[in-house]
């Protein structure tokens, strides 16, 4: 009997869906498969997840019903000519690699009635607080799509956008939390220089950032609005925003989402 669903690379990418996926009980270990190239992390997945793991990409493909494609985008063209005589229009693919359309995975698979997924999840799926971006092609059910959202919400929430948007996705969630990440440690730093214990200062931070965003999703307040309710006259926080806007801040933000989105397009 085939798996439910196959993972091609075992990176923290897909430890991470898979860790979320069977911890939520969507799927238990035993109904996952995992291959990847390095033997060393196969056995590692296996040892403390309990999922069958294999060498051969062909193997997974041959066991599972839904295969994620977990690889690098620079590893696309060569594991899709591997696979893709293996490949049945019943099996769903879902990819994750930015830069790798619906338009161009037909291609490489060399066949168009294949159903084909594009997601792009990000690294809070580690943690089970991600947010996936969902594409499906022309051959994939609405059943088929709400089953494999089932399967995403494993890690996260998800949502579904057009294609054309998935570049903007790359920047806004897939690659953003780096740049929060780079925040929090800046706010950090200027604690300790403060006085704050260091692991401290990384909970206030955090905690903070954590709460800011939830306010966001909570609330349905704009951002604009919830900062004005930290802004007291002539107080602290005014003072702290005038520096950030005096800074750049809010430029280098977009400058940075406007980069990483032109590098996504060019993969």
């Amino acid at each position: 009997m085939k798996k439910k669903l196959g993972f091609i690379g075992a990176g923290n990418m897909a430890t991470a869906m898979m860790s979320g996926i069977i911890s939520s009980g969507i799927f238990g270990a035993d109904q996952i498969i995992m291959s990847d190239v390095s033997g060393e992390r196969l056995a590692y997945i296996s040892e403390n997840y309990g999922v069958e793991t294999v060498s051969g990409n062909i193997e997974t493909v041959k066991n599972a019903e839904a295969v994620i494609l977990a690889v690098k985008p620079q590893y696309y063209t060569q594991v899709i000519t591997e696979i893709a005589p293996y490949v049945t229009n019943e099996q769903i693919i879902i990819t994750i690699a930015p830069g790798q359309t619906l338009a161009s995975l037909a291609e490489r698979f060399g066949r168009d009635d294949l159903k084909i997924i594009r997601t792009m999840p990000n690294t809070p799926a580690m943690v089970g607080a991600g947010i996936t971006a969902v594409t499906p092609n022309q051959n994939v059910t609405e059943d088929e799509l709400a089953y494999v959202r089932r399967i995403l919400g494993g890690f996260g929430i998800s949502e579904v956008i057009g294609e054309n948007l998935m570049d903007a996705v790359v920047s806004v969630s897939g690659s953003s939390p780096a740049y929060v990440f780079m925040f929090i440690e800046a706010m950090a730093d200027a604690a300790v220089a403060d006085g704050m214990p260091r692991a401290q200062a990384y909970r206030f931070a955090a905690q903070a950032v954590m709460g800011s965003a939830k306010m966001v999703l909570e609330t349905g307040k704009h951002p604009g609005e919830l900062k004005d309710m930290v802004c007291s006259p002539a107080g602290t926080t005014i003072e702290a925003v005038r520096v950030l806007e005096e800074k750049g801040m809010r430029s280098a933000v977009f400058e940075a989402m406007k980069a990483c989105t032109n590098k996504a397009k060019g993969l």
